[in-house]
């Protein structure tokens, strides 16, 4: 009888420490061992194996499509190798490097006209494109703040032209050629609107190359270009700028306006621009594509 008791007792004291033993194996799981055994929570997991392991799930990564084209040489085009790069580029991949709770995708587009309805249909993100803060911008689009680039229009003609011209004054009569929703279209726009119509504005339907040849050949007169762009659109030195600055415009990307997510990742960019800056890196990259600094004003 004894026996059979103290028997008992000793098989009820071994359960009672394997469910304690069992307990206690289950607090002491770890959370990130919890975390790899979960498919979800392994695919949002940092990449870095040097990462803290933390109870915490990362914050999750924004995809931002970026709009551009690829024909604007230097800017933003595709070299021998096929690859989407230029200052524009280069600098969007600069900064994905130093925002982690984005990941910038490029969209490729044809156009300004279509990066710009891309943008109101929320088809990109943001528009990357050396695009000139103006009146007419403004008032329909969100600019960040921090200017990655300073433009001066000026006239370009043929390098033959010897017309004094200084001003759009000099040029009354003259067709100039331009393309769609630009910063140079609206200046052509702004003039005639002032000067009763004076000049003719032809709309491009190629790229640079098909913009020497139409003023080389004499089938317009002229062009309004960014200070940078000549040397880049114009290897051969077919054309020249003449006269005096038109005007002057800071470089920003374009945002949708009254957005609070977008208004957070202009200002998320802005931050991180002027690290860049700080540290170098934009005069650097200005210099590497556009062949001089053209990140602060004279």
């Amino acid at each position: 009888m004894k026996k059979g008791l103290f028997l008992s007792i000793a098989l009820l004291l071994v359960l009672a420490i394997a469910g304690c033993g069992s307990k206690n194996n289950e607090a002491s799981s770890s959370p990130s061992e919890s975390k790899a055994a979960s498919p979800s929570a392994s695919a949002d997991a940092s990449p870095s194996a040097s990462a803290p392991a933390s109870s915490e799930k990362p914050a999750e990564v924004k995809k931002i499509l970026v709009g551009t084209t690829s024909l604007f040489p230097q800017v933003c085009f595709l070299d021998a190798n096929g690859k989407l790069t230029g200052y524009d580029i280069e600098l969007v991949r600069e900064i994905d490097k130093r925002l982690p709770e984005y990941e910038f995708d490029f969209q490729l587009l044809d156009s300004m006209p279509s990066l710009l309805l891309s943008l109101e249909t929320k088809k990109v993100d943001l528009v990357a494109h050396e695009i000139e803060k103006n009146a007419e911008r403004e008032e329909k689009y969100l600019f960040n703040k921090e200017p990655y680039a300073h433009w001066k229009n000026k006239i370009v003609v043929a390098k033959d032209n010897n017309d004094p011209i200084e001003t759009l004054d000099d040029a009354k009569g003259k067709k100039f050629l331009t393309s769609a929703s630009s910063a140079a279209d609206q200046i052509l726009k702004n003039y005639n609107k002032d000067h009763n119509n004076a000049l003719k504005i032809v709309y491009q339907s190629g790229g640079a190359n098909d913009t020497v040849e139409q003023i080389s050949s004499g089938r317009v007169y002229g062009t309004l270009a960014a200070d940078f762009t000549l040397s880049l659109i114009d290897p051969e030195g077919k054309l020249k700028t003449v006269g005096k600055a038109l005007s002057q415009a800071d470089i920003l990307f374009l945002f949708r306006k009254n957005e609070p997510e977008q208004q957070t990742l202009a200002d998320a960019i802005d931050k991180v621009l002027v690290e860049i800056k700080a540290d170098g890196t934009l005069s650097k990259l200005s210099k590497e594509w556009l062949g001089q600094d053209f990140t602060t004003v004279e």
